[in-house]
């Protein structure tokens, strides 16, 4: 196979330094439907010409780089290892570059590594085999603000009168914003996850967060869950970086999968505005990024 080490870079660097056009544009909705001169009008102001800026400079577009997931659907025959390899040091280069903040921290002794190469699971790296022989990765960077605070629940919770049920489901993902309050760094992105073990209902839960802002889920039931928890979190009032407004919410979506009977998990796993996800395309030698 190909070395696609520059091209990995590339998708790190778009993916730290533009938003995608998505985000952007339901970030300026927001901005437009904020009241004027109230601080949600400003903050949503302050954001979207930090937006312009990283771009314009390829800077990134937060502090908080994040840390990277990389979601490789690769057709077969090709060598996960190179891959792997491949984009490890990418990832080195990009945080060379400064398109990327040293993350990696081990947990024992404290130490940085200063390239964000850590362990296995750092930078985190997902692989599938497909059909075809184009190759798709798909990167996130996830900021360790609004990480801290995605949340997992298990139903029936009496606390909230939550069953086992989308309405249960609503409860609890509407306290999990009323308690991120603005320190998710709102307006935030929901991916939920309903269903599977504790492990898999957290990683399907990030998986969700892939879908564009404008893609519609094809499920009715899900999607009109979705709509449903969208509305009532922008009704909390909370607001973009907790100043109080209309807008706490940019997007809900939602995935389902299969549990035991004796569990219901759901979890949620809360994006902030910087919505840092792009994809890139190989065919041939052909390479796209979106």
């Amino acid at each position: 196979m190909k070395d696609l080490t520059n091209q990995f870079l590339e998708l790190v660097r778009l993916t730290a330094t533009s938003l995608p056009p998505d985000v952007e544009n339901a970030i300026v909705e927001a901005y437009k439907n904020e009241e004027e001169g109230s601080a949600a009008k400003g903050a949503l102001g302050t954001i979207l010409k930090n937006v312009e800026m990283a771009r314009e400079k390829s800077t990134p577009i937060c502090q908080d780089t994040g840390t990277p997931i990389f979601y490789v659907h690769y057709p077969e025959g090709w060598s996960t290892r190179k891959i792997r390899e491949q984009i490890r040091e990418a990832v080195a280069i990009a945080t060379q570059k400064a398109y990327l903040r040293p993350n990696a921290v081990d947990s024992i002794s404290g130490r940085n590594t200063g390239d964000n190469l850590g362990d296995e699971h750092y930078p985190t790296i997902h692989f599938e085999e497909i059909g075809g022989e184009t190759l798709t990765v798909d990167l996130m960077l996830k900021g360790g603000g609004c990480e801290n605070v995605g949340a997992q629940y298990k139903l029936p919770d009496a606390r909230l009168n939550a069953g086992r049920d989308l309405d249960g489901v609503r409860k609890v993902v509407l306290e999990a914003v009323y308690h991120a309050q603005g320190k998710g760094c709102a307006p935030g992105i929901l991916g939920v996850a309903i269903g599977g073990d504790r492990g898999t209902s957290y990683m399907a839960s990030k998986e969700a967060l892939l879908r564009k802002l404008d893609e519609k889920n094809d499920d009715k039931a899900m999607a009109d869950f979705e709509e449903k928890v969208f509305d009532q979190a922008n009704e909390l009032g909370i607001g973009p970086m907790g100043f109080g407004g209309k807008t706490t919410v940019l997007g809900v979506k939602a995935k389902s999968t299969h549990r035991l009977p004796a569990s219901y998990f759901v979890s949620v796993s809360y994006m902030c505005w910087a919505y840092r996800r792009r994809r890139m395309t190989v065919f041939g030698d052909d390479v796209t990024y979106g």
